[in-house]
């Protein structure tokens, strides 16, 4: 037994760590699968363009105008203020931050699967296929957006300051319902009726949440290490998205119920699309998609095809080679810790 201990020691680290560290190493680099990787998951690009089309449907048309009485007015008389986030800025740190971040990851490691599922995030054949980034974050951020303007569209609840969109002159008017006779400018008036749930929180923590997971991974921040570090490294999105959920309650623009939900939402469908293409950040094989292991047990078992090939032309060539095994009976304790069965234990292993 303490002759298989020294030996054990001599050959380094066990197999499992070896075999991560190897395959840590391994690339794909988009030149040799890019072509692949894009035609296998064709079927979710296209679905992905149908969903642009149908948010770019649910952005024209005219939401639900509920009934607004005059005792309503006094929540919804907060004064029209410019946004603090501007819409054109949320694509560029809710879609473009990400993608630069794994494309980032992607120079280093050359793994053409993590730079897709990451960008893309299918929920389809992430298992299957030989894609990651990309994927994941534009299903999450566009499955996000479809269902923040569906349900806008379909509430149609008036924003904090739609006293102002309705009558920007002061003088509110009313039918013999009771109900609010606007004449302000329609595009305000249509924008007013879209306060549940915040667009600005749902897309924000769609790209900004599914980046916060993304590191979590790759950086191994729950590595058992206890470094944190790592930990603020992962919040950092997170808290950015925060900020601006924060500024719409601030603006006026919305109710903090707004904010709440569309937050959650947003956080929800970009968990959910993150564990489509990667294992959870806190496994130890979280920094990687599955697609990429796949791959690589395929590579390996291609190897060990051709290898077990060779050997048995090998055999094949020196007939008058055998393999001799020896049956014995067990006999002392030493005998049967290191007899005959570990002696080829250890030439099956490459002892």
């Amino acid at each position: 037994r303490l002759r298989q201990q020294q030996q054990q020691q001599q050959q380094g680290p066990p197999q499992s760590e070896r075999a991560r560290e190897a395959a840590k190493r391994a690339e794909y680099p988009i030149r040799t699968y890019g072509t692949k990787v894009a035609w296998n998951h064709l079927h979710d690009w296209l679905i992905l363009m149908l969903l642009v089309i149908i948010e770019v449907g649910l952005f024209v048309i005219h939401p639900f105008y509920r009934f607004v009485g005059k005792d309503m007015m006094g929540d919804l008389r907060y004064p029209m203020k410019d946004n603090t986030v501007p819409l054109w800025a949320v694509p560029i740190y809710s879609v473009l931050l990400p993608i630069c971040v794994s494309i980032f990851f992607y120079y280093r490691r050359k793994d053409v699967y993590d730079l897709h599922h990451s960008v893309l995030g299918n929920a389809h054949s992430a298992l299957r296929s030989k894609t990651g980034v990309l994927a994941g974050l534009l299903f999450a951020v566009l499955i996000t957006a479809v269902i923040t303007d569906a349900i806008k569209d379909a509430v149609g609840r008036p924003r904090p300051d739609f006293f102002w969109r309705c009558f920007p002159d002061g003088k509110d008017v009313y039918d013999k319902w009771g109900n609010v006779v606007c004449h302000g400018n329609k595009a305000d008036i249509k924008e007013g009726h879209k306060s549940f749930p915040s667009g600005h929180a749902s897309w924000s923590f769609a790209g900004l949440g599914y980046l916060s997971l993304y590191l979590a991974g790759k950086i191994h921040t729950f590595d058992r290490q206890g470094h944190i570090a790592k930990l603020c490294i992962t919040v950092i999105p997170l808290l950015a998205a925060s900020l601006v959920a924060v500024s719409r309650v601030d603006d006026y623009w919305h109710h903090w119920n707004d904010v709440f939900a569309g937050g959650f939402l947003g956080l929800v469908v970009s968990a959910f699309c993150y564990r489509q293409f990667f294992p959870n950040p806190y496994d130890d094989d979280g920094w990687g998609p599955y697609a990429y292991f796949d791959a690589l047990l395929e590579e390996l078992s291609d190897n060990n095809g051709d290898g077990a090939a060779q050997t048995t032309n090998q055999l094949t060539a020196h007939p008058t080679m055998g393999v001799h095994i020896v049956n014995q009976t067990q006999g002392s304790k030493g005998d049967s810790d290191y007899g005959p069965s570990s002696r080829l234990d250890d030439i099956e292993l490459g002892r």
